[in-house]
């Protein structure tokens, strides 16, 4: 697990910043495949998720060790990843992108909210997913899924790395979810990524404001002289960003 701690400095900074402007600043740095494939929110948040991940593997299921008698065991590795997930981290599950069996349903995700979680992430499936959308808790799966997870996954390691929508997971990673998906930081470039996409926001923000003004997005988007620079510059000192 990385001994990186995401800093409450850096994490309202990234609260306020969309994944697609994130992308871009991963893709300067050389990072192509940051952005979870086929992974969408189960309802719309007011705020960003936010959170370091604490991770889940499954396996594809051994009917002789999957029944429901092992959810009877304490350290069964699903509810002991929704026991041990800290508080603010993000509780990030493997699912094998296969969405035919749940990862996960409304009662261990109450209990991932209760406990303080900052989101819950699977490539597969939730059941319950009408309940967990009505949850506080900022939730992404690939599409509702009504069967028990031991009907094809077998919980098998916690805080591993994973492999989630496409994109290699490292415990301690920073997760940044919106309404659009989720993208994974990691954790060793989050805080110069959140520094450098907050200005990258305000002047998105500016060129959007210009574009709907009538402005053309030739030189200004991006800039290629002095003159939207600063007129940015004005704007921002206006706008108080």
């Amino acid at each position: 697990m990385s001994n990186y701690v995401l800093s409450n400095e850096t994490r309202d900074k990234l609260m306020g910043v969309a994944t697609p402007t994130i992308a871009t600043a991963l893709f300067r740095r050389g990072l192509r495949n940051q952005f979870l494939q086929d992974v969408r929110p189960l309802s719309p948040k007011k705020a960003n998720m936010v959170g370091q991940a604490f991770t889940l593997r499954y396996i594809p299921a051994r009917e002789d060790l999957n029944t429901l008698e092992v959810f009877r065991n304490p350290e069964h590795p699903q509810r002991a990843a929704v026991e041990q997930c800290p508080p603010g981290f993000v509780l990030v599950m493997d699912s094998r992108k296969d969405a035919r069996a749940a990862s996960a349903g409304s009662i261990l995700i109450s209990r991932l909210q209760v406990r303080g979680v900052a989101g819950v992430v699977t490539d597969g499936g939730f059941r319950d997913s009408p309940e967990i959308a009505a949850l506080d808790i900022p939730s992404y799966h690939h599409r509702p899924s009504a069967p028990t997870n031991l009907t094809l996954h077998q919980a098998i390691e916690i805080n591993g790395p994973i492999g989630c929508g496409d994109v290699a997971v490292f415990p301690g990673d920073v997760l940044v979810g919106d309404n659009e998906g989720v993208i994974v930081i990691p954790a060793h470039l989050a805080d110069e990524i959140a520094t450098e996409t907050v200005e990258m926001t305000a002047y998105e923000d500016f060129v959007t404001e210009e574009v709907l003004n009538g402005a053309t997005i030739i030189g200004l988007y991006p800039a290629t002289s002095d003159a939207p620079k600063q007129k940015f510059a004005e704007w921002r000192k206006q706008k108080g960003r």
